[in-house]
């Protein structure tokens, strides 16, 4: 429940810090108004962390400069265009826009930038209610012309105007609205969700960079869960992740399996705490956090209806993991994201078998040479990929993971297995066999690699051995 009090007491905090007492002061001996607008007027109502610090003015950006400079000890102006100069003022990195009345052409969602000339005609163009709420400095007047302290008492995301103009003139809000509903755990006004439903297909307007950015942001919040079950509800998901949406299966009277769309949501939930748990103090894993979003995403291509009625999934893993790559790369994910979401979706499988019956050493040491860099990602995956409603074969999974990841630090401590090697390096290999670089070389180390793999320790001298008898039998 919002505190209405504590929230005021908050802002007139956020007035009378350094940075915004130095730069109201130097405006105002300047005769302009400064306001500090947007995310942190809203965090200081909800009691949140801002980290960032936007202000809007009546000055032009030649202005904004000239009023900074003597206070701050940098300055850029890469958004000069749009009306912002950005300055680092006693150590804070801020952001100053002159007050904006854009119009959009409906085409594309770069707006035709005009200035404004009024604070409240500023915040009347902003996304979200929410966001459209200013502080006025030095004075320490809030500025609420479109009801955003009601819809913060309300939990609830609405745009300042009528929803389809606001989505009209710039689609990438729509998918804003589900990362605030994460973010800030808000329910969406009813016309703004059925905004969304009705201009979901000007989404095309917008880049696949654009929209990546929101996907990771949203994937960012401490429950993505909300914010997709939006994408989903509203279609939006279906222009840029349809795989997603495909995961709610037709599930009939005579097959039954579980609903891998719930499943799926769960997984991401349970991925999130267990990375809570192990890394407190670490970023939001993103890679991780889609791979678990997608690990199943191979299930409807490879669903097959059993007599008896059984369903299977066979290799939905290897299926999952292409397509996943097929539609990180349309969304422009970098390189490094792709090769750990594929890798992972890939690997997911691999675990259960263990379950099944102890592996041996070498089953271990493979396990965590596939895994590679991966692996620390591939034991929370796992483990939040139990999510059975039998309390025993949940405890008896859990159980096995806890083995085979003792395991593995035992066999880390005992032979450094995460750097597996054979004993013999390429050049070694080509002298005891007297060949000459090329296939012959790599066949060879393959073979040793599997050796070690299989055996543990051999000795250089016992890998020669073996090296020379695998060559003699091959030549044979």
């Amino acid at each position: 429940m919002l505190n209405m009090a504590e929230g005021l007491a908050r802002l007139s905090a956020l007035a009378a810090s350094p940075v915004v007492s130095a730069l109201a002061a130097a405006f105002d001996d300047a005769g302009r108004e400064l306001s500090v607008v947007g995310g942190p007027v809203r965090d200081a109502f909800l009691g949140r962390q801002t980290n960032d610090l936007d202000f809007t003015t009546d000055a032009s950006p030649d202005d904004i400069l000239r009023i900074v400079t003597p206070i701050s000890s940098a300055q850029w102006d890469i958004g000069r265009a749009f009306g912002t100069i950005g300055a680092k003022v006693q150590g804070e990195s801020v952001e100053i826009t002159t007050y904006r009345a854009d119009s959009y052409d409906g085409v594309t969602r770069k707006p035709t930038v005009e200035f404004g000339d009024s604070l409240e005609g500023d915040l009347a163009r902003r996304d979200f209610t929410v966001n459209a709420m200013a502080l006025r400095v030095p004075a320490c007047t809030l500025v609420d012309p479109t009801g955003g302290v009601e819809d913060l008492v309300e939990r609830r995301l609405r745009t300042p105007g009528d929803p389809r103009v606001s989505f009209g003139d710039d689609p990438l809000r729509m998918l804003r609205a589900a990362r605030f509903a994460s973010q800030l755990e808000f329910d969406v006004d009813p016309d703004t969700v059925a905004a969304m439903t009705e201009l979901r297909e000007t989404l095309s307007i917008v880049s696949p960079e654009r929209i990546q950015g929101e996907l990771v942001k949203l994937l960012q919040t401490a429950d993505p869960v909300r914010g997709i079950r939006l994408l989903v509800e509203t279609g939006l998901i279906d222009l840029f992740l349809p795989e997603v949406p495909a995961l709610r299966l037709e599930i009939d009277e005579h097959h039954h399996h579980k609903d891998v769309y719930e499943h799926s949501l769960t997984v991401l939930r349970q991925t999130i705490e267990l990375e809570r748990e192990r890394n407190p103090d670490a970023a939001p894993d993103v890679p991780l956090r889609l791979a678990a979003l997608l690990h199943d995403i191979g299930k409807p291509a490879t669903r097959r209806l059993e007599p008896g009625g059984g369903v299977t999934f066979h290799h939905h893993d290897v299926k999952g993991a292409r397509m996943a790559r097929k539609r990180l790369q349309a969304l422009r994910f970098d390189s490094d994201t792709i090769g750990t979401v594929t890798r992972l979706i890939e690997l997911h499988l691999r675990f259960f078998g263990y379950a099944e019956g102890a592996w041996t050493d070498s089953a271990v040491r493979r396990y965590v040479r596939d895994a590679d860099a991966e692996l620390e990602r591939l034991h929370i995956l796992t483990r939040a990929d139990v999510t059975t409603r039998n309390r025993r074969k949940a405890m008896r999974l859990a159980s096995a993971y806890d083995d085979i990841e003792n395991r593995i630090a035992a066999l880390r401590e005992q032979e450094q297995i995460d750097a597996v090697r054979p004993e013999l390096d390429g050049n070694r290999i080509q002298e005891v066999l007297s060949i000459r670089p090329g296939r012959e070389v790599g066949e060879a180390y393959r073979f040793l690699l599997d050796l070690r793999l299989d055996e543990g320790v051999l000795g250089e001298e016992e890998a020669e051995r073996r090296l020379r008898a695998w060559w003699a039998a091959r030549s044979a």
